[in-house]
């Protein structure tokens, strides 16, 4: 008997394993079989100045696909300004629960009063993920969301997705539970990988189970009229120089293009979501955050005319959350 229940539960793992990979949500949506579909998104747009300039380089005249906006910060209007006069880019909303630099800092947009427990001493928005999961309710995350989304909408712009600043919405089972309840009250796509979880999976460590659960929730959502994401690269931070490696503008740009050459490579068939932070530098940035050459590498990798030839070449789709929506709708 034993050993029946065994053989069973083997039989279920290995076949939902097949079907994981048999079909992907890019082949659902409509993308030929097999097909290894990528969105370069740009994340952290209205942070700074040579951000916005940074993602709009990128989305316009690299390869980059997709950025998202950080409603608090102050140089939201100015990308917004851009977004008026170039409505079919791929701008979504980068929810925001964090204020993560020394001295460049943010509050909500709900005000205090309305979010307290999102609020530091600095009456800015709490520096990490833990702080915000130590002091705040899921309540207030909901709150705060609604009112980063109601901005954008008061600008006259729908988002063409919600994704989730430094993953603080994924760090609870309650806060991705609001998370997902805005993207399907609001039907905007949310940055959620539900399929396969290749390199996610690789990069957490996550346990099957952890797998399955992420599965279903991708399921919940496309029954919800919503695309879904098949897996999620996020791995920018990783592309660091090698130890004594000069920062300067031509080993940020080769070293950086050949680690996003490397992953659309490990790449699996289906959508992957692929995060990065670009930054057209200037003097001002380094007062903000250490991550400069990071981003920097980044932005010369998705302006590099090599790593579009590479993508064109090795038959990678490039694609957005906006085209993924529209793909769904037709199949509603």
């Amino acid at each position: 008997m034993k050993c029946s229940f065994l053989l069973v539960v083997t039989f279920v793992f290995v076949f939902s394993v097949l079907q994981a990979q048999d079909s992907t949500y890019a082949e659902k949506l409509g993308f030929p079989r097999g097909a290894k579909v990528v969105i370069l998104h740009v994340d952290d747009a209205g942070m700074s100045l040579d951000q916005n300039n940074g993602s709009i380089d990128a989305i316009t005249k690299g390869a980059a696909s997709s950025t998202s906006i950080m409603m608090p910060c102050p140089w939201v209007p100015g990308f917004f300004h851009f977004l008026k006069d170039h409505p079919q880019f791929d701008a979504g909303l980068h929810l925001t629960l964090t204020s993560e630099w020394q001295d460049y800092r943010w509050p909500p947009l709900s005000g205090k009063k309305a979010v307290p427990g999102l609020v530091d001493g600095e009456g800015a928005l709490w520096p990490s993920v833990e702080e915000v999961v130590a002091h705040a309710t899921a309540d207030e995350v909901e709150t705060e969301m609604r009112a980063q989304i109601e901005r954008s909408l008061e600008f006259g712009y729908r988002p063409t997705h919600l994704d989730s600043h430094m993953g603080t919405l994924f760090a609870t089972p309650a806060f991705l539970e609001r998370y997902l309840k805005m993207g399907m009250e609001y039907h905007i796509p949310v940055m959620f990988p539900g399929g396969h979880n290749t390199l996610i999976a690789a990069q957490m460590k996550s346990l099957q189970v952890e797998i399955e659960v992420a599965r279903r929730t991708g399921k919940m959502l496309w029954d919800a009229g919503l695309p879904v994401i098949d897996d999620l690269l996020n791995e920018s931070y990783a592309s660091q120089l090698p130890a004594g490696i000069d920062p300067s503008p031509a080993n940020l740009e080769k070293y950086a293009t050949k680690f996003y050459m490397d992953a659309m490579l490990r790449m699996k068939p289906g959508i992957t979501y692929a995060i990065m932070h670009c930054i057209r530098k200037t003097e001002v940035f380094s007062y903000i955050s250490n991550s400069g050459p990071i981003r920097e590498g980044d932005y010369l990798a998705m302006m590099n005319p090599a790593f579009k030839k590479f993508l064109a070449d090795n038959g990678i789709i490039v694609t957005t959350m906006r085209e993924l929506m529209q793909r769904r709708q037709r199949r509603s």
